[in-house]
């Protein structure tokens, strides 16, 4: 019998891969605490990852992870104890196939700290995969003015480099998520 708890119809998979098409890395499910015309955000107190040769390990801390349909970037915001860090991947826009959200995953990545201090990270990979995986010239424009875009978007303080509402989103799924009472009973 199919639950007709909507929680239930409400977690999901999600799936980067490279520009060759493989299987980068793969999340256990995660609750969609939100969906607009812009992004799917996705909450979790913890994950299990699973990298493309096998291995596996857990995220430590809970999590938003926003998936954005048009823009080339998404981001995980991490709970830490010193507050929300949040990673960006560039990345192409995610869609939703087969039950999964899928996206490629073009190396570039962006760190913002809680304390605001920005890095840059794995320049030296995207710039061997630009070779590897023979990246056109419009593709890495592409890359690139995302990447600026991002550094923008941090510098303006804009969505979704905005604490609160992350927080926001990580209460919704902790509303959702109460634990199953019969109806009528309170204990």
């Amino acid at each position: 019998m199919i639950s007709s708890d909507p929680r239930f119809q409400r977690w999901i998979k999600v799936q980067a891969y490279k520009h060759d098409g493989l299987l980068h890395r793969q999340w256990s499910p995660a609750f969609i605490v939100e969906e607009t015309s812009e992004y799917w955000a996705l909450a979790s107190k913890a994950s299990l990852v699973t990298e493309g040769d096998g291995r596996k390990w857990m995220t430590k801390e809970k999590a938003i992870f926003l998936l954005f349909k048009h823009k080339w970037m998404n981001a995980i915001a991490m709970f830490k104890e010193r507050g929300i860090c949040y990673y960006v991947n560039i990345a192409s826009p995610t869609i939703l196939d087969n039950g999964y959200l899928k996206y490629i995953d073009y190396d570039l990545d962006i760190k913002l700290y809680p304390d605001h201090m920005e890095k840059v990270l794995d320049e030296n990979e995207y710039a061997r995969h630009v070779q590897t995986y023979g990246y056109p010239k419009e593709l890495s424009r592409i890359i690139e003015a995302s990447a600026e875009d991002v550094k923008d978007m941090i510098a303006k303080g804009m969505f979704p480099f905005i604490d609160e509402e992350i927080e926001k989103m990580y209460q919704k799924f902790l509303d959702a998520n109460q634990p199953f009472l019969p109806r009528g009973k309170r204990y």
